[in-house]
């Protein structure tokens, strides 16, 4: 694992925004870098694979907790609400992790090619230590960066050779419902795409159903087995993350994060937003930004 944090945190050190976040030019890979613990993060996060190789986080998923660090691997294996910590960082020992939004063609692709296997982990969310051939593949994947001609050409195969190696891995049974076309961890993913997209808008339930090719009843009840909120629950926690992103990172007032995000009434967005955050608009973002000023 040394030389992959050698590899991570050169081009994250290098290429982080103001939010430690470094994207990289392989579609959905990219590095985090923090020099000090952070506020709490709440996000309802695409199906990823993040491997620290240094310091530590913490992560809740409804009513479980998760804490990892150097040498494990975070799953999220479905679109589910996450509030995240990261809790050991410093200047002399940052937080370094690789991120990996998982390509459900790729995994689509590989289980078609591979024997079937049992798949008896449903939980969306879980820490593995992080298999040795998925960190190989990660070091060779992210050398990639320094030779950026190469990735037009080496790229694709390393990808699938990752995901790969995850699915033969500790990770592999909670990551195979991705590649089940028809399954309903698929069909709901139809409608949470159109829930992302559309997230500011009244989204009638029979057209999300539609789109997972599901009835509204069955819909409803896989859909909160899958992401764990019903159709409803979730759009609001997507409104109330980007109404919250909307204050802190471009400035914007709560009358109009609220309205930008599809709420007609503020003090209706200010009770639930309250609900979540544990206090209103305003209080958050100060204290927010005050944190951060002090950090």
């Amino acid at each position: 694992m040394n030389d992959l944090l050698t590899a991570v945190s050169r081009y994250a050190d290098a290429n982080a925004d103001a939010n430690g976040v470094a994207a990289t030019p392989i579609a959905g890979l990219s590095t985090i870098r923090a020099t000090a613990p952070s506020d709490l993060v709440y996000a309802i996060s695409r199906p990823l694979v993040a491997l620290v190789v240094q310091g530590g986080k913490h992560v809740t998923m409804g009513t479980s907790g998760f804490a990892f660090s150097a040498g494990e691997s975070l799953l999220i294996a479905a679109d589910v609400p996450t509030v995240s910590q990261i809790t050991r960082a410093s200047i002399a020992a940052p937080y370094y992790s690789l991120v990996l939004e998982l390509d459900t063609a790729i995994v689509a692709e590989l289980v078609a090619e591979m024997k079937p296997g049992l798949v008896h982990d449903h939980a969306p969310v879980r820490v593995d230590p992080t298999d040795a051939e998925v960190a190989d593949a990660a070091l060779r994947l992210i050398r990639l960066l320094d030779r950026p001609a190469s990735i037009p050409v080496l790229g694709a195969q390393l990808l699938r050779e990752m995901h790969y190696w995850l699915l033969v891995g500790r990770h592999g049974a909670a990551i195979r419902h991705l590649g089940w076309p028809d399954g309903h961890v698929q069909r709901v993913a139809r409608a949470v795409a159109i829930l992302r997209t559309d997230y500011a808008r009244p989204l009638p339930v029979e057209r999300l159903a539609a789109a997972a090719g599901m009835s509204p009843s069955a819909f409803h009840q896989h859909f909160r087995a899958v992401t764990s909120l019903s159709p409803l629950q979730f759009q609001k926690h997507l409104r109330l993350v980007e109404a919250r992103r909307l204050m802190l990172s471009e400035g914007k007032n709560a009358s109009n994060a609220a309205f930008d995000v599809g709420y007609e009434s503020v003090s209706h967005f200010n009770r639930e937003y309250s609900r979540m955050f544990g206090q209103p608009p305003v209080r958050d973002i100060k204290l927010a930004r005050s944190r951060a000023v002090a950090a």
